[in-house]
């Protein structure tokens, strides 16, 4: 079980705390950055990670920004990647089953570790469940070839 995390300056300490979280898990988790809290830009942290999902490094990631939005944004504009950004178990879950997330977007001010856990676990645990919806994902895949 192998997953990238990233973050910039505005979510290190979520993305730290994750990465700790998740290994205590029996996770192997690559660190995309940054790593430190110097300002930074959010787009060359997503394109790393995102980099590393292409390569076939890993199949998922976890991107930490001050919101998750604009994570969400920079790694959506990297050929195959579905981020979502999320708040709820809900959402975190519906991703997964119906977009088939490989990157999940949290926002550090937003959220608290607890909350957090509880997403990244949520999402980590749900599968596709292709179907109608892997038909509607291969749409989202075609849109702007």
């Amino acid at each position: 079980m192998k997953i990238a995390i990233g973050s910039d300056h505005g979510g290190i300490h979520l993305k730290n705390y994750l990465k700790e979280y998740l290994q205590g898990k029996g996770w192997e988790v690559l660190d995309c950055g940054t790593y430190t809290e110097e300002s930074c830009d959010y787009p060359d942290i997503a394109a790393k990670l995102c980099g590393e999902i292409a390569q076939g490094t890993v199949t998922q990631g976890i991107l930490v920004c001050g919101t998750g939005l604009g994570m969400s944004i920079a790694a959506n504009k990297c050929a195959g990647i579905r981020a979502a950004v999320v708040t709820d178990e809900y959402s975190a879950v519906k991703s997964k089953e119906h977009n088939n997330a490989n990157v999940l977007c949290l926002g550090e001010r937003v959220l608290g570790t607890g909350l957090a856990e509880s997403l990244v676990d949520a999402w980590l645990k749900t599968e596709f469940a292709g179907g109608r919806h892997a038909r509607r994902v291969g749409k989202i895949m075609d849109l702007g070839k």
